[in-house]
This record gives C-alpha cells, structure tokens and sequence, in this order.
C-alpha cells in the first residue's frame, strides 16, 4: 500500500504530474468543526493529551478536504513538558513555561528516559489514527527541532527575536549545549515512538530556525536534525523525514545533503523559483504558497497555487503552505487551492 500514497512517492524523489498536498496546522481554528471539539475537551492541552479528542480534529480536515497526509495534532512544547517544564498557554498570548536559564534549572529536569510517561496519550492518538485513517492518506508525526523548542524552553514564551536564547548561547555555551543536547535526544525518542505507533513520516519543525546565521546555524540548526535523522534511520530505514528550518535563506541550500533529511519544507519568504533552482535540485521540496492566500482568496489565490505549481512541477514537490494557516483563513478558499491544485488531473 505504502507505494501507492501520494506523499510518500515524491518523498522517495519521483515526480508527479499533481504533486500531492497537506497543510500545516490543517487541523485548528479556522475550522468550526476544531472549536468545538476543543470546547469539549476544556483547553488547549487537554485536547492534546485525549488521544479520542485528538484524532477526531485529526481527521476532521481528512474529511473535509481529501488532503493526501493527516499530520498528527499535537504541539511542539509537549517534549518539553515531558522532560519536567511547567506548561501553561494563556488565552489569546500562547504558551507559558517555567524558564531554564541556570545549571540548577537544567539539572531539575528529568532524564530521556522519563518522557513517555506523559507522551504515552499522544502515540495512543497515532495508533488511533493509523487504524481510522484511510487507507491513501498518509500519516505524519512531529516534533519542534532542539534549537526553536530550546527559544522556548530559555525564554518561557514565544519571543520576537529569540533575544534570551540568543543570550544564553553567547553567554553559556555549555548550558546551552547541554540543554540543545537533551532536547535532541529526547526528540530522537519521541519521534521513534510516534513511528512505532504508526507515523509513516515524521517533520522537525524549526520555527525560528531563520535567527541562526552563520556557524550558530550549522552548529543548531544543521547539526541537531542530522543527530535526529541519522539516529532515526538507523532504526527505520524506510521513514522519510521532513526538514523545516523556516525562514532560513541561503540555508536552505544543501540542507538535504547535511542532514539526511528526505524533503526540505520551504517558507515564503524564498520564491518558488529559486526554492527550485537552489533546494529541490538535490531532493523533494515541500511549500511554499503564502497562508495569507487562505484568508484573501480570489484570483489572486488561483494565480499564485498554479505559480507555485509550475515553479516546481520539474521535480518531487509537496504542495503545502509556507507557514501554518491562521485563525482568520476562509475555509472556503482551501476548498479553492485544492481545486486549483488538482485542475486537469
């Protein structure tokens, strides 16, 4: 079966005359049909850790929409808590957690070896999933990448800039190491679990990938998904990884050769054409149409998926949003992309 799922033949490098399509937080608040299953599942991580819950807004946009993969609902932040993080969102600010800026913060946190006691929910949702999922969809898994999941970790928030990661990397490396080095290891074994759960593919979600520059980035961002790729691999040989060092310019050139990763997912801050030219000449490229597409719609939404279409119909593609889709989008006009998408097909 699995060489008959669309995602997974342009993973393996082929061409396909309608590139298969997902969209990143597919499953969320622009849909009525999530706000009300979160309604009932009280808050936000309470929907993440009922697997019944979670694989019901799972499979909600599966329903609706055809998509060719349902990407398991989760968050990024939940590796974190795993590893002894407190873990709180705010409504209508996002995630709060308990900061680690001090060897005596790092050393308060658990070991590897102590995250699947909380993470167990989220593979029960995976098993759920690859039971009810049909049969040509394919399913994803994720985690945040050490560095972004780090941002978090250092700050306590989501921050503008990254400013105190930035601060405790240049200040103390070997803390900061250190904490990069769990995250990694931890990611590793959530990850592998999510596979043997069922995931047929798994992404490493590097949000704020884009304020690494120079060495910082080959040593945070390039280094920890080819820990993360290469430990994987040697376990499931046949699971393709998806690479998503967001808004990292000139480095997304050669991301796939340094870290093993099968796809690299392309932001929009790069041309469809040069994400071609310089990114997709060494494997299947995943993007990068602008989500902002989703809430204005019309033409203009028609002429840029048949662009991005075009730009990178020479090789394997996954069609996909250059970053995830907002509250305010039209359901409507994903309706519209996939449409457009597969016109003439």
């Amino acid at each position: 079966m699995a060489q008959t799922k669309t995602i997974l033949r342009a993973l393996a490098g082929e061409t396909l005359p309608t590139p298969p399509i997902w969209m990143m937080r597919q499953a969320g608040r622009y849909l009525p049909e999530y706000r009300a299953t979160r309604a009932q599942a009280g808050d936000f991580l309470s929907l993440c850790y009922n697997p019944e819950l979670a694989a019901e807004v799972t499979l909600q946009p599966i329903r609706r929409y055809g998509f060719d993969a349902a990407i398991l609902f989760a968050d990024i932040l939940l590796l974190p808590q795993a590893l002894g993080a407190d873990l709180w969102f705010v409504t209508g600010e996002g995630p709060r957690l308990s900061t680690v800026t001090s060897k005596a913060d790092f050393d308060a946190l658990k070991g590897v070896g102590a995250i699947h006691e909380t993470l167990s929910p989220i593979y029960e949702t995976v098993k759920i999933l690859s039971r009810e999922l049909p049969q040509e969809t394919t399913l994803i898994g994720f985690a945040g990448a050490p560095w972004t999941v780090a941002t978090y970790m250092i700050a306590g928030r989501g921050t503008p800039d990254q400013a105190p990661a930035h601060a405790l990397r240049e200040g103390n490396e070997e803390l900061f190491a250190a904490l990069i080095d769990l995250i990694t290891a931890g990611t590793i074994e959530y990850l592998d679990q999510q596979i043997q759960a069922g995931a047929e593919v798994v992404k490493i979600f590097d949000s704020w990938a884009g304020s690494l520059k120079g060495a910082a980035f080959e040593t945070y961002a390039v280094e920890p998904a080819r820990k993360i790729t290469a430990a994987l691999k040697q376990r499931h040989p046949h699971i393709p990884i998806i690479g998503f060092p967001r808004e990292a310019g000139e480095g997304y050139i050669g991301f796939h050769g340094k870290t093993g990763v099968d796809c690299v997912a392309l932001d929009n801050s790069i041309t469809p054409e040069w994400g071609a030219k310089h990114v997709q000449v060494d494997g299947c490229v995943q993007g990068n149409l602008a989500s902002s597409h989703m809430v204005t719609g019309g033409q203009d939404l028609i002429d840029e998926v048949r662009h991005v279409r075009e730009a990178f119909s020479k090789g394997p593609h996954i069609f996909n949003l250059g970053h995830g889709i907002t509250p305010d989008a039209d359901p409507e006009n994903v309706t519209l992309m996939i449409e457009t998408l597969r016109e003439n097909a």
